[in-house]
């Protein structure tokens, strides 16, 4: 496990904390915005109009509605992305994360536009009658690569598991866990067998239900939100303040919260927008590919609305919700996870501003100088040498208890490189919460009390389970194209298998998987879109809109 934990911080180091990714993938939504004349505000409206389904005719080729199409695309992205991704970003980059996920977003109406288009010009008609289309069929099609076409979805297949399948049980299970004290395996094996009974129907079956789901879904959560946000009605104007102040200023340590930098808040920012929305990821043009849209161009249109309801609405209303309510600097208690975890030699608070740099410089990395190794002794829950300080989820922990079988622990620890070694003890305390354990908290602070955890418990799980539908369907579309339709079940069932075991392992782990894989998937895509410029360039010119 250390060895692949190393593994994922390297991948992390190079694909996310990088400059480089940030600015491909904006860089490419700004340029598309600018040689296709800002076609996330000219067809805007048109998107709208599009999506009532009111130039569908009935022998038009498809197997959903421009509605539906978009209903299944939207239930992909509107998931843990928008309850517990906004809150992780927020947590990593503090309140600037905001303004570099509505960059991502706006820019990404264009890209999302760009590859939906070609995805839906290159789809194809499978022998049995169903339709396939995506990145990889525009890239193989259109580009004549197939190996870029085979990497894409090799890429694709590793991001449902790693994006739209392990971190939304991850979440559910966490927050119904906590809110409703169900365990983790039961919460995974319930949904698991809801999940096979869904996708074993194919995107028929996958869209007629998130059609139905997501206006509900979304509904439930906005009213939520609104609550909270008009509760906390005097911190709304500091809110929205924060985020424009520390886009080029770093975040100043507040409450346990101990600062983020402004590469910080860019490249999870922007992760975090991606992992909202998807756009240039390539994911959504295959739920897209399957509408009854005349004209290829048409069905671009319409998902030029999914980063702006994604994005732009649904994750603003939760970053106003986490920032007005102020829990993102305050400390709780909660069950500490081994890997966000570190012992550091000394004794450090983060009231006192001597220490703060101190360990803002030891965040980002549990290595160096500072980390602490030796063994210790444990009286009765407690630590007994006060000289060492822990720290979890970067913030300096408080009341903490060592706990052996549900009882505190009296024993020696050992403790290596800022780790805990001694098996069967796990710990509690305070310390600051991520994800949606984060915008659940923020819940409790409105009108309902601490019924407002419930609102994020439902929504989440109807958000977390919609997008793991979806994203079946996507990496059953990739795995047509690599194996053939013969391995589809195959597929199905290995999806559901991850399904149910990432209900019951280190949600850290999940999360950084997810993080990777997003960037890995995009790059070949945004390479094969901008290779196909001059090709949407004349659907564009060519098109007029229609009364």
């Amino acid at each position: 496990m250390e060895t692949f934990t190393a593994i994922l911080e390297f991948l992390t180091f190079w694909l996310v904390d990088q400059y480089w990714f940030p600015v491909f993938l904006i860089g490419s939504g700004i340029f598309f915005t600018i040689y296709l004349g800002f076609p996330q505000i000219k067809y805007f409206k048109h998107g709208w109009r599009i999506l009532s389904g009111k130039y569908v005719k009935e022998d038009t080729k498809g197997e959903t509605t421009p509605f539906q199409a978009l209903s299944t695309a939207l239930s992909g992205t509107v998931g843990t992305g928008n309850i517990g991704g906004v809150a992780l970003a927020i947590f990593l980059g503090g309140p600037a994360a905001i303004f570099w996920m509505w960059i991502t977003a706006f820019f990404g109406m264009t890209t999302k536009f760009v590859e939906v288009t070609l995805a839906h010009k290159y789809r194809e008609t499978l022998p049995d009658g169903s339709i396939s289309g995506g990145p990889m069929y525009y890239i193989e099609n259109g580009l004549n690569m197939r190996w870029l076409a085979i990497l894409f979805s090799i890429c694709l297949l590793l991001m449902c598991l790693g994006t739209g399948n392990m971190p939304q049980i991850s979440s559910i299970a966490v927050v119904m866990n906590d809110t409703f004290n169900i365990p983790k395996i039961v919460t995974g094996g319930v949904l698991a067998v809801l999940l096979w009974m869904v996708i074993i129907g194919g995107i028929k079956r996958i869209a007629q239900i998130a059609s139905k789901l997501v206006p509900f879904m979304a509904f439930w959560y906005l009213v939520g939100s609104f609550a909270v946000i008009v509760s906390n009605y005097e911190n709304i104007i500091p809110s929205l303040q924060s985020i424009f102040i520390h886009v080029f200023t770093p975040a100043a340590a507040v409450g346990g919260f101990l600062g983020a930098s402004v590469a910080a808040a860019l490249t999870r920012g922007v992760n975090r927008g991606l992992y909202s929305n998807e756009a240039g990821q390539g994911s959504a043009p295959i739920a897209h590919a399957s509408s009854k849209t005349e004209n290829p161009i048409e069905e671009g249109m319409v998902s030029i609305l999914e980063p702006f309801i994604d994005t732009i609405v649904i994750c603003t209303i939760t970053g106003l919700v986490i920032l007005s309510s102020g829990v993102w600097t305050e400390k709780f208690e909660n069950r500490f996870e081994q890997s966000s975890m570190c012992y550091l030699d000394g004794t450090y608070s983060d009231s006192k501003t001597e220490d703060i740099k101190i360990l803002q410089d030891y965040i980002l990395s549990c290595s160096g100088p500072q980390t602490y190794s030796g063994k210790e002794e444990v009286i009765d829950g407690k630590l007994s040498n006060n000289e060492i300080t822990l720290m979890h989820n970067r913030s300096v922990s408080e009341n903490v208890i060592y706990n052996h079988e549900g009882a505190p622990f009296t024993g020696s620890v050992e403790i290596t490189d800022g780790k805990l070694k001694t098996p069967g003890i796990f710990i509690t305390g305070d310390s600051l919460l991520l994800g949606a354990d984060l915008t659940s908290k923020a819940f409790t602070r409105s009108l309902f009390g601490e019924f407002g955890q419930y609102i994020v418990a439902i929504g989440l799980l109807l958000f977390a389970f919609s997008t793991a539908i979806a994203w079946s369907y996507y990496g059953d579309r990739a795995t047509v194209h690599l194996f053939g339709e013969g391995w589809i079940l195959y597929y199905r069932i290995i999806y559901v298998g991850a399904f149910f075991t990432a209900a019951i392992i280190d949600t850290k782990i999940v999360w950084d998987i997810a993080t990777v894989i997003g960037p890995i998937a995009t790059v070949p895509n945004l390479l094969a879109i901008l290779f196909l410029r001059k090709e949407i360039k004349k659907l564009d010119s060519e098109y007029v809109i229609r009364s």
